[in-house]
C-alpha cells in the first residue's frame, strides 16, 4: 500500500510540530485532570462533564495521531525553484477578468491549507488550474460558483 505524502513548506511543518507539542504537553494533561475531577462527581452514567472530557480526549488523541502521521510523511517543498512557473510554495497574484479584481494566494499542501490566511491547498480548484502556469498566462478556473478567467501578474 502506498502511503499519502504530505507536501508542505518548512514553516508549515514547524507549525504542525508546535501544535503537536502543545497537544501532548498541555492539552493532554488538562483533559486527564478534567476526567479525574469529573470522576469524583460519582455516577459516570449521568455525568455530562465526564462524557464531555472523554469526547475531547478522543478528539485530541485523534488529532495527535493525524499530526504525527503528516509529519512522518511530510515532503518539504522547495519554493526557491523557478519563479516564472507556479508551483507549490509559491505566492501567486492574479487579476480576475474582466473587472480586474486582484487576488493573492500561496499554494501549499493540504496539511497546511488555511484559506482565511490566503493559503490554499494544491488540491483546490484554483490551485489545480494555476499550477504549471506562468506570468501573463490567462487561466480558466472551474469553481463551485462557476467559471472565472484570471491573468497571472506575479509569482513570488
Amino acid at each position: 500500500m502506498v502511503e499519502k505524502v504530505y507536501p508542505m513548506t518548512l514553516e508549515g511543518k514547524e507549525k504542525l510540530e508546535k501544535e503537536l507539542e502543545e497537544l501532548i504537553t498541555v492539552k493532554r494533561k488538562e483533559i486527564v485532570e478534567r476526567i479525574k475531577i469529573a470522576r469524583s462527581f460519582g455516577d459516570l452514567s449521568e455525568n455530562s462533564e465526564y462524557e464531555s472530557a472523554k469526547d475531547e480526549q478522543a478528539f485530541v488523541e485523534g488529532r495527535i495521531t493525524s499530526i504525527e502521521n503528516m509529519i512522518r510523511l511530510s515532503q518539504i517543498i522547495d519554493s526557491n525553484n523557478d519563479k516564472n512557473t507556479v508551483s507549490l510554495g509559491h505566492t501567486v497574484t492574479f487579476i480576475e477578468l474582466p473587472d480586474g479584481e486582484e487576488e493573492v494566494y500561496t499554494i501549499v499542501g493540504s496539511a497546511e491549507a488555511d484559506p482565511f490566511s490566503g493559503k490554499i491547498s494544491n488540491d483546490s480548484p484554483i490551485a489545480k488550474a494555476l499550477l504549471g502556469k506562468s506570468i501573463n498566462d490567462k487561466v480558466l478556473i472551474a469553481t463551485p460558483g462557476g467559471n472565472m478567467e484570471v491573468k497571472i501578474v506575479k509569482i513570488a
